[in-house]
């Protein structure tokens, strides 16, 4: 019987160093955007502005970036939590809600529906696509 060990192997997924770049880039973008915001003749919100500089930068390189993408993979893994505080947030404001509440509902099931909708729509003319293909 051998007692030699074998030394443990990395972890697999990504480097801090990665997720920390990941989010350095991130943040880049985003406060990219803000400043492109506030030169255009139009409002863009600043965060939008930064997710299209983003889409531009990933297209321009053909894929995602390792950093971002483990990045993104963290913030997406723990994209609930995200919501805690707009929960929070509507909860305190219970007498606004209350008058403004129904309004809200109706926006919210119509904006579902019509989203699911163009989604279906959206797959089945893409599933028709690549029928057609083969």
């Amino acid at each position: 019987m051998s007692n030699t060990s074998t030394p443990p192997s990395p972890p697999e997924g990504p480097t801090t160093d990665q997720v920390l770049t990941g989010f350095a880039i991130l943040l880049a973008c985003w406060l990219l955007g803000e400043v492109v915001s506030t030169l255009l003749p139009f409002a863009l919100p600043g965060a939008v502005a930064g997710m299209l500089l983003l889409l531009a930068f990933c297209l321009i390189r053909r894929h995602v970036p390792k950093p971002i993408e483990a990045a993104g993979r963290g913030l997406l893994d723990h994209l609930s939590l995200l919501f805690v505080p707009a929960a929070v947030g509507l909860i305190d404001q219970g007498p606004l809600l209350s008058v403004h509440g129904p309004g809200l509902l109706a926006t919210l099931v119509l904006s579902t529906g019509i989203t699911m909708a163009i989604t279906a729509l959206t797959l089945k003319w893409l599933l028709g696509r690549r029928k057609a293909e083969d």
